[in-house]
């Protein structure tokens, strides 16, 4: 445990310890606001674009990226200037292409280093950026590009411009496309051959802090996307305030300059946000274009980085392959034990470290440090062998999970955000972690819980309404504050606790409310559960649909020696699977009372996914999809 050693230590230094302040609102006894104060003020002038441009003015031969040689596949770093200078050709591109000032130029691309590139790129010659997810549909497309006008697209692949084309099939005026697979950047950088530096200089000088840097679409799990309009201050304001409360403290624990590998997509905000604080803070960073653990792993072996920004997904899949490799060397038994002695010592060694308790006694001491040799230390191999923290947002973490990489020497903070606060809203304060909620507000924000428990936000980071659509703009800006639509609580100390979705909550035939989000998020965390949907609105009692994850159920079947081409309809009635899946029921029941429980399951074929519609880009499920697409499962189980 020894990043909670130096956390200890770092929080003892008053410079670290005492940066932020957070105030307190209570009303009729319970905490009704919590208000940060500001690391990062408001900036009077300038915009993001300028961030290559500092850099390479104030630390030209600074590492602040690495990208993959395509030839030899190796890490190869690039400097402040070089990326300056590819930022400034890829400008030229753009203008030349007819980019206008205040022009959108959408971006359909997996994460990959030229995204980076054509982000500042276009910030730089005066438009706005339009992220657009690589895996989206043709109607998705058509949408965004008709609502937000983009007149230029950069695809990845011919896929995804075969995409675009029939996506613009649908227009007056079809966008101009390029495709990084068939030379974009090089196509670009020709075309802007006779464009003036001088141009790009002026049309960013131009910018200003509350000039629009990007529309980025919600996810719509409800019905179309909407475009939130993030300005520069928003970008800004999100970079500078998550720098400043965490950078120097993760630096002081682990004495290490700072890296990152990018693997979220950049077409989601919390990656963007991510990728804009660290080249801000000159924090190096790579770019992987998967979250797949097969593909994500060999490349965080090779780049080694000291810190992560996940979703619950990623580390969730991290534990269950330690398992699933245990298993499979005939130590199953052994990963059991340790993942049962690892949450019990990160819980009494966390609560010392917040001086809430004696911590691990020497029994316990005694068998962590054994299992910190037989499989703590593989974990953190796995992970590049440098990682000390890690952050995770979308969702909420198992705290059992949480706990388990504590005990393997990885500090993980969970934040809590939508795309319209800029990304993170809240954060798990770096030297006072408290797993089980999202942390405090991040610096100069605000969070208020309304009269009907709805979490509210203001401060620098909040957009400003959504493109084209004032009247949903309308409805979630109220006096300054944002209603996020999500159910919470705050502690005493300020700490934010997210109970659900308002829309989502089920209201049981015997008037009880039930939070599905609490009891899906459990559920899922649990071998071989892949995707699920709680269920019960105005039904007797609370249910659930249960997908089966293809990778687990592969191993189930190799650990069980039964043959690994089985069906998956030979085995949704199979007594011994269906154990397996009630343990994984009984672990999320026991987050919640009996009248709120998961009575019933139902096994079904098929995943939920992005292709099927059944999914948005960061995985979270659309529940009116599943639900009329499984209608006479749901049926079933209430019969």
């Amino acid at each position: 445990m020894g990043v909670l050693k130096d956390l200890k230590k770092a929080r003892q230094r008053d410079d670290l310890a005492h940066r932020v302040t957070v105030e307190l609102t209570r009303e009729d006894g319970a905490v009704r606001e919590a208000r940060t104060g500001i690391l990062a003020p408001p900036v009077a002038a300038g915009s993001t674009a300028d961030i290559p441009y500092t850099n390479a003015t104030e630390a030209p031969d600074a590492v602040v990226l690495r990208r993959k040689d395509p030839r030899t596949g190796r890490w190869q770093p690039v400097t402040a200037r070089t990326f300056a200078a590819e930022v400034t050709s890829t400008a030229k591109g753009l203008i030349a292409a007819g980019l206008e000032p205040g022009g959108r130029v959408a971006v359909m691309s997996r994460t990959r280093y030229e995204w980076a590139v054509l982000d500042f790129a276009i910030w730089a010659a005066g438009g706005q950026t339009v992220p657009v997810y690589a895996t989206s549909s043709a109607a998705q497309v058509e949408w965004i590009l008709r609502d937000s006008a983009a007149r230029l697209v950069v695809t990845e692949s011919r896929e995804n411009a075969d995409v675009v084309a029939e996506a613009a099939a649908e227009l007056a005026k079809p966008p101009r496309t390029w495709t990084l697979d068939d030379g974009a950047m090089n196509q670009l950088a020709t075309e802007g051959g006779e464009v003036e530096e001088q141009e790009v200089a002026k049309r960013r000088a131009a910018l200003t802090p509350d000039t629009i840097a990007t529309l980025c679409y919600t996810s719509g799990t409800t019905g179309r996307p909407k475009g939130c309009v993030l300005t520069h201050a928003n970008l800004l304001a999100e970079a500078g305030n998550t720098v400043g409360l965490l950078h120097p403290v993760f630096e002081a624990v682990t004495g290490q300059a700072a890296s990152t590998l990018l693997f979220l997509p950049l077409a989601h905000i919390l990656g963007r946000a991510i990728q804009i604080a660290c080249l801000q803070a000159r924090i190096e960073i790579g770019h992987c274009p998967s979250i797949k653990p097969d593909e994500l792993r060999p490349e965080l072996q090779e780049f080694r980085p000291t810190f992560l920004v996940g979703v619950p997904y990623l580390f969730e899949k991290i534990h269950d392959t330690g398992r699933a490799t245990a298993e499979k060397i005939g130590r199953g038994a052994s990963f059991e034990r340790a993942d049962r002695i690892g949450v019990r010592f990160g819980e009494a060694y966390l609560a010392k470290y917040l001086g809430g308790g004696k911590g691990p006694g020497l029994g316990l001491y005694a068998g962590w440090a054994l299992y910190d040799l037989l499989v703590f230390r593989r974990i953190r191999k796995e992970l590049g062998g440098r990682l000390h923290y890690a952050i995770s947002g979308g969702s909420p973490l198992d705290r059992r999970l949480n706990l388990f990489f504590y005990a393997a020497g990885i500090v993980v903070y969970e934040g809590y955000g939508l795309t319209e606060t800029t990304a993170a809203a809240t954060i798990v304060p770096p030297l006072a972690p408290r797993p089980g909620t999202v942390g405090q507000p991040v610096p100069g924000t605000a969070i208020r819980i309304a009269d009907d428990g709805e979490v509210l936000v203001k401060g620098g980071i909040v957009f400003g309404s959504y493109w084209n659509n004032p009247a949903a703009s309308g409805e979630v800006l109220r006096d300054g504050w944002f209603a996020t639509g999500d159910l919470g609580s705050l502690d005493d100390d300020g700490y934010l606790t997210i109970t659900g979705r308002k829309k989502d909550i089920l209201v049981t035939s015997g008037g009880k409310n039930v939070s599905p989000s609490i009891l899906e998020d459990r559920l899922r965390s649990r071998p071989p559960v892949g995707q699920c949907l709680v269920v019960g609105d105005n039904r007797a009692y609370i249910a659930a649909l249960v997908t089966l994850e293809p990778d687990a159920v592969q191993h189930w079947l190799a650990v069980r020696k039964r043959p690994r081409d089985t069906p998956l309809s030979a085995l949704l009635d199979d007594p011994e699977l269906r154990a397996d899946v009630q343990k994984a029921v009984d672990y999320a029941n026991e987050a919640v009372s009996r009248a709120e429980s998961i009575r019933r399951f139902r096994l079904v074929e098929g995943e939920f996914t992005e292709e099927n519609g059944m999914l948005t880009p960061s995985l979270k499920v659309k529940r009116r999809a599943v639900e009329t697409a499984y209608e006479s499962e749901i049926e079933e189980l209430y019969r």
